[in-house]
């Protein structure tokens, strides 16, 4: 089992920078590491995925403001966010992938609040 810690949310001013870590219990190199967000009364969705080879997607509503990275060596996941928007108001949710042809891993983390707010 992977246990995965989300970190770095909080309240930041609309135009603000936030970076999210999510810090794995074990090694997380042939995972597709992910986050994901839901704001109140809406369904959970992809804000961006890292495939475990590096090749990254974004959400149109991210794209060009979030980078999503990955340090194997540090077991963790980070979600660099800048240009923030009231709209960005969520939680964010890591999530770890991995589907193989014998089975599938898929783990998440208990989400950590961002709130982009005057």
């Amino acid at each position: 089992q992977v246990q995965l810690v989300e970190s770095g949310g909080g309240l930041v001013q609309p135009g603000g920078s936030l970076r999210l870590s999510c810090a794995a219990s074990a090694s997380i190199f042939q995972y597709d590491m992910g986050w994901y967000r839901q704001a109140p009364g809406r369904q959970r969705e992809l804000v961006a995925v890292i495939r475990s080879l590096g090749s990254t997607i974004y959400a149109d509503s991210v794209k060009g403001r979030a980078t999503i990275s990955r340090d194997n060596a540090k077991n963790t996941a980070y979600l660099q966010m800048n240009s923030l928007k009231p709209e960005d108001t969520a939680v964010y949710y890591c999530n770890a992938h991995w589907l193989t042809i014998g089975g599938e891993y898929d783990y998440w983390g208990q989400g950590t609040q961002v709130t982009v707010s005057a």
